[in-house]
């Protein structure tokens, strides 16, 4: 078993190809890999060597070391950006499907989330805006767009529209849950209908989430309101599936 490696060491794995097996090659270098990886021994963060090395090194094909590389970034264990390489992905967010907000999520779950706020807006409701929050096209909403991101990486695009009469400063959404935001000034969400999807990233949701083009993506689109029933808001949020699941518990009748 290879010692942990340096944080700024560029990791080798050193394994022996069997070619007399009937194991694939790519399995024999991408099966030692993920052990290494969710056993801890190679922490988030370690870079590993580029796959034109590792193919020199173990004398195999590239073709053959990148499709090694790639079958564990399409398991969640790797990620791989232009400028950086190939490295180890933080451990994957796994989220409770309760009425919580994403950064109280992370920090229960014991990551260190961080939020960048990209666009606010304060104008009149849009017919369909109107519809979304059951009210009256022209009253004032706001909107806004956050990036969510777990021990420094991207991990959600969310975006949400609210009332503007209970809609959060723009300065507080950087440092605290939407929802704390709603309870801390006396709006308290209580239930919401949501419907969970997929599909594909575009090319900017792919740039803004560190993922390959076309990336697999979690959709969800939820619409929360308070004990009297009005709607306080509306999430329309995308989610890494590399690095994101969604959790819930299924009882009889």
């Amino acid at each position: 078993m290879p010692a942990e490696p340096h944080a700024d060491a560029t990791f080798a794995l050193d394994v022996t190809i069997d070619r007399t097996i009937r194991t694939p090659l790519h399995a024999q270098i991408s099966e030692p890999l993920a052990a290494l990886i969710l056993e801890g021994t190679l922490p988030p963060g370690t870079r590993l060597e580029d796959e034109l090395s590792m193919a020199r090194r173990l004398q195999v094909s590239r073709p053959t070391a990148r499709q090694a590389l790639q079958h564990l970034v399409d398991r969640g264990l790797l990620t791989r950006r232009r400028g950086v390489g190939t490295v180890v992905a933080p451990p994957h967010v796994h989220r409770p499907m309760e009425l919580t907000s994403l950064l109280a999520d992370l920090t229960a779950a014991g990551h260190t989330p961080s939020t960048t706020l990209l666009d606010y807006d304060e104008h009149p409701a849009s017919p369909e805006e109107a519809d979304r929050l059951e009210t009256r096209e022209g009253q004032p909403v706001v909107t806004f767009t956050r990036i969510r991101a777990a021990d420094d990486e991207p991990v959600a695009i969310m975006h949400n529209l609210l009332p503007a009469s209970v809609a959060p400063a723009r300065e507080d959404l950087e440092t605290a849950g939407l929802y704390e935001l709603l309870r801390t000034s006396g709006i308290v969400p209580t239930t919401a209908r949501q419907v969970i999807g997929a599909r594909n990233a575009t090319t900017k949701e792919a740039d803004l989430l560190h993922e390959r083009r076309r990336a697999a993506l979690l959709t969800a689109t939820r619409t929360t309101y308070d004990h009297t029933g009005r709607v306080v808001e509306f999430g329309d949020h995308i989610y890494r599936a590399s690095r994101y699941s969604f959790e819930t518990t299924l009882f009889t009748g």
